[in-house]
């Protein structure tokens, strides 16, 4: 697959240096800026996280999803597997937007973390609101999240395969499978995940994190990567970025294949909503509800709070809970910079009304 508008870094990830790839348009995050503008909010935008959290690990997600508090009976949720057509608003029931919430769920993730950074900070920054699983870091508990797969490679004896120039300074695998190997594989797909940080924190939640992929249905084949690493994270922001490998050529394949189809109907749905937004605030998210299968949520966003002169956060009616935290959203129309970061769940303020991490915006090139 060719890599569009990207240049080549090197970076260093734990005992691993690599080739990776950046958009010429990447923009540089910091964190200077907190305070949120509009007309109704002016300090720091924060409710409560959407992680679950479960004493009784795996064997226990389902019984906080009957038991759910915030969305008894989940009735806004759509299971994937059964999303169709008149799920969507009349006016949007169009085979390309359809195919691409399908394909955005198929690169959806459940994250499982089982450990909480001693470095994890006492309260939001600038702000007196409690950051999530501070001083936890005794506990084991299992707690779930959501995420998206973001690119995906693939390398030959380090080299990168499907077009375009890069390589590696290794030329074997790196999965936990291969690492204890005498006999590591020389093919390999590396992809990364966006999430949220406070669903992921550092590298060291990153060692006792655990993707599982195609979790489509209750009845979906167990499939998980569980070698994984932070490449970039923002604490003020809420935005955390994976990187992720398997040499799992069943895993891999599909992996390349769902992204070559998201970009390709990515392109259908931006060039026919790219001049919407006056017409749609139509958003979807699609998550793990408490750890579950995947759950489609259709609603709008309410407002683009603006942090600085192009980085918002948006709020929106899609149904979430516990589970939630760290899925791409998705509002119709509104360039969010996608080459690089995505837009992610991070909280919830009350029933009805969620919010997102921060996100730069384009102010003219308004595509989706």
């Amino acid at each position: 697959m060719a890599l569009c508008n990207c240049i080549f870094f090197n970076t260093t990830c734990g005992q691993h240096k690599y080739t990776t790839y950046r958009s010429f348009n990447s923009h540089h995050f910091t964190s200077d800026h907190s305070k949120v503008q509009s007309d109704d909010v002016e300090g720091p935008l924060i409710g409560d996280h959407e992680t679950q959290e479960s004493e009784g690990g795996e064997a226990d997600l389902h019984k906080y999803l009957v038991g759910c508090e915030k969305n008894p009976g989940h009735r806004q949720f759509i299971p994937v597997d059964t999303f169709t057509l008149k799920h969507l608003p009349e006016d949007l029931q169009d085979k390309d937007l359809y195919d691409y919430i399908k394909a955005t769920a198929d690169k959806t993730v459940r994250v499982s973390v089982e450990m909480s950074s001693p470095h994890r900070p006492e309260f939001w920054p600038k702000t007196t609101r409690p950051y999530p699983f501070y001083n936890k870091s005794e506990r084991r508990n299992l707690r779930t999240g959501s995420g998206r797969v973001r690119y995906v490679y693939k390398f030959q004896d380090g080299v990168l395969q499907d077009g375009g120039p890069g390589h590696t300074d290794y030329t074997k695998c790196w999965c936990r499978k291969c690492e204890g190997s005498n006999s590591p594989s020389n093919m390999w797909w590396e992809f990364y995940v966006t999430t949220a940080t406070h669903v992921v924190f550092d590298d060291i939640e990153a060692s006792h994190t655990t993707l599982r992929l195609f979790y489509d249905k209750d009845e979906s084949p167990v499939v998980r990567v569980n070698k994984v690493s932070v490449t970039d994270v923002n604490i003020e922001y809420d935005r955390c970025r994976l990187k992720c490998v398997t040499c799992d050529k069943n895993v891999g394949n599909k992996l390349m294949e769902m992204w070559k189809h998201f970009f390709n109907v990515w392109g259908k749905v931006r060039d026919k909503y790219k001049d919407s937004r006056s017409n749609h605030k139509f958003t979807f998210i699609v998550s793990h509800p408490h750890g579950c299968s995947k759950q489609v949520s259709v609603g709008h966003w309410k407002d683009r709070l603006k942090v600085s002169e192009r980085i918002s956060k948006f709020t929106y009616t899609n149904c979430t809970c516990p589970g939630s935290s760290g899925a791409n959203v998705q509002c119709l129309d509104y360039h969010v910079h996608w080459t690089w970061f995505n837009l992610v769940h991070s909280g919830s303020f009350k029933p009805g009304l969620n919010y997102s991490g921060v996100i730069y915006v384009h102010r003219e090139d308004v595509f989706l």
